[in-house]
């Protein structure tokens, strides 16, 4: 694997675990205020992040490639609203995908069709993750400001349950 590639995909496993703790940092958030649905919805994204570490890994080692762990920096969030964590969750989604964008294009420069075949579930993942997130903000700002509507939301985010993703190595 080129040494850059590999460099990127071995840092992105710790971005990824950074992104759970992030994203249980978000979780606490919402528990704290008594929104446990948002809890939820925050709980399954950290299970998701930690699983695209662990989906990372497992493609570094099946290629031969010794996976570093560093350590994960704490999540440096204010919070100033409940609106203000999902936004956090977008910029942070975009973050990523910029991120996903830059081992794609230097596996494309090396021409590493292996790596650029399995990026392209997380290519598609993160289109689904700033859409979701993106989504989460609209339903806020039509129901956030409703208490029935908040209720019913928070509701709904409740039920969201973790999926672990299908991805063959």
């Amino acid at each position: 694997m080129d040494e850059k590639v590999y460099k990127l995909l071995n840092e992105q496993v710790n971005k990824e675990f950074y992104s759970a703790y992030l994203y249980l940092d978000f979780s606490n958030y919402y528990t704290e205020v008594g929104l446990d649905g948002f809890a939820n919805w925050y709980k399954v994204q950290a299970q998701e992040e930690r699983d695209h570490a662990l989906l990372m890994m497992q493609f570094l080692s099946n290629n031969g490639e010794k996976v570093t762990l560093e350590a994960i920096d704490k999540p440096d969030v204010k919070y100033t609203s409940n609106m203000s964590a999902l936004e956090k969750g977008l910029e942070h989604e975009k973050y990523v995908t910029s991120l996903i964008n830059a081992i794609y294009d230097a596996a494309n420069k090396v021409k590493d069709f292996r790596t650029l075949q399995f990026l392209d579930w997380f290519v598609k993942e993160q289109g689904e993750e700033e859409k979701n997130a993106d989504d989460l903000i609209k339903k806020m700002q039509i129901f956030g400001k409703d208490a029935h509507g908040l209720y019913a939301l928070n509701t709904e985010l409740a039920a969201r349950v973790y999926t672990a993703p299908s991805l063959v190595l």
